[in-house]
């Protein structure tokens, strides 16, 4: 799988972020979650990775793979 993933976290200046694992910069801000939801399953897909949803206190709430795992049975 690619290291690639896509994360939806809150904003501390309000908002929900999107940005790549490994990234300190966020892609683009939203001002709600499922917009950000949206975009970054969109673009987990298009790039065969994963997709991480933060809740608002920053842990991961949900992760979803789009792309090839190498644990599958």
């Amino acid at each position: 799988m690619s290291s690639n993933g896509q994360h939806v976290t809150p904003n501390p200046s309000g908002g929900w972020r999107v940005f790549r694992s490994g990234s300190t910069r966020a892609s683009r801000l939203f001002p709600d979650r499922d917009a950000a939801v949206t975009y970054a399953r969109d673009r987990a897909r298009r790039e065969r990775s994963a997709l991480y949803l933060h809740g608002r206190d920053g842990m991961v709430q949900e992760k979803t793979s789009y792309g090839t795992d190498g644990h599958r049975p």
